[in-house]
């Protein structure tokens, strides 16, 4: 399969890059900055958020699929965080309409949910509640994928990821993690798995003190085979702890991400 990978030169892109292509995946990078050293397949640099831009990309490749892995990976405003996810969303989703590219796996984020509070089994039936307009941005672009995916009978798979780091790094991430090997294997399900119309799976791995349901990941083929529980006993715990405990968005729900829309 032939896919553009935006935010190929990000920290989820560059393992996406190479563990995609190890997996029979011919990788289009698109980012903001040049390949990186040792990229040799196509790469395009462009805004997503400039609907020209992409689309004179989606002219100059024949695409399969795209994994939108671009945007700002934190919080900012209100319209700086919905022109990062939303409007970069929309201007994929009108030149994949135009050139009849049908697939579509998106990075959402736990943040959609994150207001939710920690109690029982985080699903896929759970209402958004954002806790942050980062979150905002990622629910709106999941409405995007929703809307385009019943109007124009797209494949879109919307991952909302976790804790992406080589290892769990505090307390919260052995709920959250997502491994790389395991981020591989969910976008290669995404990609692969047949005509799941809209769907939403969680993105983390098989950790033991998981906050989030895999079954919907599971049914897309998504079989995540790490634990963060393995590191348990060099995580340790540290005041706050509790706090980032409260809600399943951990310290993005707290007051100190509470600021006025303008």
């Amino acid at each position: 399969m032939r896919v553009l990978l935006t935010g190929a030169g990000g920290s989820i892109g560059r393992i996406l890059c190479e563990g995609l292509a190890d997996r029979g995946h011919e990788v289009v990078g698109l980012d903001l900055v040049p390949a990186p050293e040792g990229v040799t397949g196509a790469w395009h640099v462009a805004d997503c958020a400039d609907p020209d831009a992409v689309a004179a990309v989606f002219a100059d490749e024949h695409l399969d699929a795209v994994a939108h892995f671009a945007g700002f990976p934190g919080e900012q405003g209100l319209q700086d965080s919905l022109t990062s996810h939303a409007v970069t969303t929309a201007a994929l989703l009108d030149a994949m309409v135009d050139h009849r590219v049908t697939r579509i796996v998106y990075a959402s984020s736990n943040h959609a949910v994150g207001r939710t509070p920690r109690e029982d089994l985080v699903t896929v039936d759970h209402r958004p509640r954002p806790d942050t307009f980062y979150g905002v941005g990622k629910v709106a672009a999941e409405a995007l994928l929703s809307l385009y995916s019943d109007r124009y009978a797209l494949d879109a798979v919307s991952c909302r990821i976790g804790s992406f780091t080589e290892t769990p790094e505090d307390t919260r991430a052995l709920s959250t993690w997502l491994s790389h090997d395991d981020c591989v294997r969910m976008v290669d399900a995404a990609l692969t798995t047949p005509a799941p119309g809209y769907a939403v799976l969680y993105g983390i791995s098989a950790n033991t003190r998981a906050w989030w349901d895999l079954e919907p990941g599971r049914l897309l083929g998504y079989e995540p085979l790490d634990d963060a529980e393995q590191y348990a006993a060099s995580v340790p715990a540290v005041e706050g702890d509790q706090d980032a405990a409260a809600h399943v968005g951990g310290a993005f729900a707290g007051r100190s991400f509470e600021r006025p829309a303008f």
